[in-house]
């Protein structure tokens, strides 16, 4: 179960950065309740499960590409901005049950620096660089993952992963 303190989001064994307050949709979806910074909440056995099959069924490859394009960006110094992202979303690429990508000037309830007419830019010259690319990998594992049964739901993961991976800026990972 999520838990919050102290302005951060704490989900499975890791800790997620959240804005500071929850719109009226997102504090209706979701449970939270005050615990000490330093106690983490195991995730739930389902979203575990899917996890480590996720890891298993291709999970892993993608998140690598994510990485690989952060360390490509992180190297040209003028991808420094998209590098972080890349690197948060490789993180999100590699457990993504159980969380969920959503507009940051939704979540938070204001516009900001990413969400406006320089979030449109960057989308743009991240499409170009490095977004067209990751969504192609995103779509060719989605559509070998939809062969089997037991492969849609994950093809169905990789989708949602196509559409950020095209247009990441103004995106934030939160609980689902």
């Amino acid at each position: 179960m999520p838990t919050l303190y102290g302005g951060r989001l704490q989900i499975g064994y890791r800790k997620i950065q959240r804005a500071p307050f929850f719109t009226t949709a997102l504090r209706n979806s979701a449970t939270l309740h005050q615990v000490p910074s330093s106690e983490w909440v195991p995730m739930s056995p389902v979203s575990l499960m899917l996890n480590i099959l996720w890891v298993v069924l291709g999970g892993f490859w993608m998140a690598a590409g994510w990485a690989v394009a952060a360390v490509i960006m992180a190297i040209t110094i003028i991808g420094l901005p998209w590098a972080r992202g890349a690197w948060n979303i490789a993180i999100y690429t590699l457990f993504p049950f159980g969380q969920k990508a959503v507009s940051r000037e939704i979540y938070i309830g204001q516009s900001d620096f990413g969400t406006g007419i320089f979030g449109f830019i960057g989308n743009l010259i991240w499409l170009i660089l490095a977004g067209w690319w990751l969504a192609l990998g995103h779509l060719i594992t989605a559509l070998l993952l939809a062969i089997t049964i037991i492969g849609i739901p994950f093809a169905w993961a990789h989708l949602k992963l196509a559409a950020i991976a095209l247009w990441p800026i103004g995106k934030t990972i939160v609980p689902a």
